[in-house]
């Protein structure tokens, strides 16, 4: 990164699948940063704050000048570009297309509560100038599991931001967070994270583990008692979730390395075969596939 003509704010975060995207900060930190189970943005230089306009236009000049027609991909970094006007994401866009023309697709993370002032016409808006993938990091579709971990959040924000984006043409990644709701929510949490997805039909749909790297002490001073589920227990509760999904096309993937059993497919079509590899490794999980602990790198 120190070789690309661009100021960031170390450690630096992107989706997996944005690997060969230029990271392109417009904001730093999170907005809201007070998820429980959420580490990414809590060192001091991660604060929270807008870059200056200014300073994001002339690094996107800059890119343009040294990198040309090479960049096919852009991610607006950090945790949440979207917090950012409408009038200024669209000078981002235009910036983009007029200096990397090359990108075929801008994509962001994005905050369901960052929406809640814009409109599908802004959205649509920000489409038509390049934005065409957000991930919405949902976690759960419960809302008692979303308030003990203070994600700011419901059931319905959730869907609303995710409805809107839809209407105005945005694709979504929306992921949620297995065993965020620990033994005692664990059936609810797979239910109504279900539900939210039944109702918002995203594009793609990912799942990830709930881990601690840097221990989970923050995250029980927030959530209060919490049990974690074993790995028998995690599979359950996907297997509920699984189960409990009624999607058209969704691209799903549960590969991600916090995940013991990778699943990777279409649903509905391959609803079945999925449900069938899950319930495989509930019968006999030793003969399971399983992702070795060590290699889970948290």
């Amino acid at each position: 990164m120190s070789l690309l003509p661009i100021r960031y704010v170390e450690p630096v975060f992107r989706p997996p699948s944005e690997a060969d995207s230029l990271i392109l900060p417009v904001t730093d930190g999170c907005s809201w940063n007070r998820c429980a189970f959420c580490e990414m943005y809590t060192a001091p230089q991660k604060r929270f704050r807008p870059r200056d306009e200014a300073e994001a236009l002339e690094t996107i000049a800059r890119c343009g000048a040294q990198l040309g027609q090479s960049v096919k991909r852009v991610f607006l970094a950090d945790g949440d570009a979207m917090t950012l006007s409408t009038r200024r994401l669209k000078n981002i866009l235009a910036a983009i297309r007029r200096d990397l023309p090359g990108v075929r697709r801008v994509s962001s993370y994005c905050l369901p509560r960052n929406l809640r002032k814009k409109s599908v016409e802004e959205l649509r808006e920000l489409a038509e100038l390049g934005l065409s993938l957000v991930y919405v990091g949902a976690e759960s579709g419960d809302d008692e599991t979303l308030a003990r971990v203070d994600k700011g959040e419901t059931f319905e924000t959730t869907r609303d931001a995710l409805e809107k984006l839809g209407r105005a043409g945005i694709k979504r990644s929306v992921m949620i967070l297995d065993g965020l709701g620990g033994r005692a929510l664990s059936r609810q949490h797979a239910l109504n994270s279900a539900a939210l997805m039944n109702a918002a039909q995203p594009e793609f749909l990912a799942t990830l583990v709930v881990s601690f790297p840097e221990g989970d002490t923050r995250f029980r001073d927030t959530f209060g008692a919490f049990e974690p589920l074993d790995v028998l227990g995690l599979l359950q509760e996907m297997e509920l979730f699984l189960s409990a999904l009624e999607l058209k096309r969704t691209v799903f993937r549960s590969d991600h390395a916090s995940n013991w059993l990778i699943l990777k497919g279409t649903l509905g079509a391959d609803k079945p075969r999925l449900l069938a590899e899950l319930r495989a490794a509930i019968a006999a999980p030793d003969a399971a596939p399983l992702r070795p602990a060590w290699a889970r790198g948290l």
